[in-house]
């Protein structure tokens, strides 16, 4: 096993009489050592774990466990991970950023607090994942649909403090919160929004309260421990209609982005849609070594071979209408006829696609909210699967696109990697997720991920792309790419950071927000 580091600047007698405090606290049986910490490393790390590496971990039931926790990691100066499900895969899973800190796993806070039809929301414990709700929600027969990404195990809670995206109209998870409670770094706790008022009923329904909006700091950060939080959910629509679209040429791509822009900022499109490569789509049903096992990406002979044997284009177009069957006639319409202008564009239902195990028969369960893992089997399209995902944000613009395609395509080319990537359509914004697929039992395999992951952080920053999700190895390099006016953004998280944490506990180095207690060299 990896040799553990205690975390930094404590003693081993100081360590483990707070292990013995949190004993106390969460009982014996939930806190962690020795061989069970292997569930706390990061199963795709391309890195040595050692750097990662956590000495213990302590999983509370309660938001007042909680409470008790952070004010005995105060006392002794011990810095706490937090994770939900430890899900967060290609980012880092559960590990955490600095070698030392303790993870502070909310898995067990599981429940399902209130469901509420008529208004449609839910509010949920940090344990809670896609599954469950999914589970509750069918049980007792609500005509409630989830939103949920491509894998269903993660936490719901984690995924939207994460700014993570689903497929429905409801793709966008953190605009769909409404109301956190958070144990803040000397173990108050506060509630935000309406929730701040004692008897108010609309916690869950007005996000802003009275005031500053304090919701929003509490993502992708380390200032408090989110112990519940509201999630709006999607009314069973009256009809459902996936598609796809498929499209043959890699120089499609600029436009069909062109195309997509005004079909989703006037709201024809109605969901988050996507567009998928060919290999990503191709991973699902197949690995590489069918079709290519020489060195280097994929030929163009391979790629021709996979379209023909799966039916599939260059470009996959994944998307979904929703509501009365007159409006979804006049929506797709609308659809249908402005992609028909790319030379080579076809459209299917799942019922036209030939394979059994064809990508659109599960992403229309993915559309509708329904929790799966079957898309993940891109991770084996080489042997040894890991993956890492590198996910820059521009502008709906298909000059842009083509542009970022060619440089990280080429570059991952360059290092013998091949190009899978979706291109997540937001309200305004294109998020491109690649995911570099590498053989995480080669030490050299790993090196070059490292390698080629950095200075693609720096080419996409020099060209304006700023990534808004990265692997816990990036989160340093990432914020420092938000340099504007002598990095003032970043600055001001520090700020926040020593005010909120004085002790800096909580989370050290999460993307890139290091207290002052670790910041030289951090």
């Amino acid at each position: 096993m990896t040799p553990l580091t205690l975390p930094p600047g404590l003693t081993e007698k100081d360590f483990n009489d707070a292990l013995a405090e949190f004993r106390r606290i969460v009982g014996d049986q939930y806190v962690f050592t020795g061989d069970a910490l292997s569930a706390y490393r990061d199963p795709y790390s391309i890195e040595d774990d050692s750097k990662f590496s956590t000495p213990a971990a302590v999983a509370p039931d309660t938001a007042e466990q909680v409470q008790a926790v952070v004010k005995v990691a105060n006392q002794y100066g011990v810095p706490l991970w937090t994770i939900s499900a430890g899900k967060n895969h290609g980012y880092g899973g559960a590990a955490p950023r600095m070698a030392g800190t303790v993870v502070l796993d909310l898995a067990r806070m599981n429940r399902i607090l209130e469901i509420n039809v008529d208004s449609g929301y839910a509010l949920l414990e940090p344990g809670v994942t896609y599954f469950d709700l999914y589970r509750y929600i069918q049980e007792k027969g609500l005509k409630l649909w989830l939103d949920v990404p491509d894998p269903g195990w993660g936490s719901v809670v984690g995924n939207a403090l994460e700014r993570g995206i689903g497929y429905t109209p409801y793709g966008d998870h953190f605009m769909m919160q409404c109301g956190m409670e958070v144990v803040l770094a000397n173990g108050e706790v506060m509630r935000t929004g309406m929730g701040a008022m004692p008897k108010s009923n609309a916690w869950q329904l007005f996000k802003y309260g009275y005031g500053p909006y304090a919701d929003g700091i509490f993502t992708q950060s380390n200032y408090g421990i989110v112990t519940k939080m509201g999630i709006w959910l999607m009314p069973e629509p009256p009809r459902y209609r996936p598609y796809m679209i498929s499209f043959q040429r890699e120089e499609d791509l600029e436009q069909v982005i062109d195309v997509l822009r005004p079909l989703k900022v006037n709201n024809i499109i109605q969901n988050a849609a996507t567009l998928r490569s060919l290999l990503l789509v191709a991973g699902i049903n197949a690995t590489r070594s069918q079709y290519h096992s020489g060195p280097g990406p994929i030929p163009d002979s391979a790629a021709k071979k996979i379209m023909a044997d799966q039916d599939i284009g260059m470009w996959n177009f994944y998307g979904a209408l929703y509501g009365p069957p007159p409006l979804m006639d006049v929506l797709w319409g609308i659809t249908r006829d402005a992609f028909a202008s790319i030379p080579g564009a076809r459209f299917f239902t799942p019922e036209e696609r030939r394979h059994d195990n064809d990508v659109l028969k599960h992403r229309a369960l993915t559309m509708r909210g329904v929790p799966r893992l079957t898309e993940y089997s891109f991770v084996n399209w080489v042997g040894g699967g890991g993956h890492i995902g590198f996910s820059p944000v521009s502008p709906i613009n298909g000059k842009e696109a083509m542009q970022q395609y060619i440089m990280v395509r080429d570059r991952l080319a360059q290092y013998g990697f091949d190009y899978l990537s979706v291109f997540a359509i937001g309200w305004r914004e294109l998020h491109h997720v690649i995911e570099l697929i590498f053989d995480r039992r080669d030490p050299e395999e790993k090196r070059k991920a490292y390698e080629v992951f950095g200075i693609m952080v720096r080419e996409a920053a020099e060209a304006g792309y700023g990534e808004y999700r990265t692997h816990i190895s990036f989160m340093d390099q990432v914020a420092k790419t938000y340099s504007w006016n002598d990095h003032a953004q970043l600055k001001f998280q520090q700020t926040l950071k020593d005010a909120l944490d004085p002790k800096g506990i909580l989370s050290p180095g999460k993307q890139g927000i290091w207290p002052a207690r670790y910041r030289q060299g951090g």
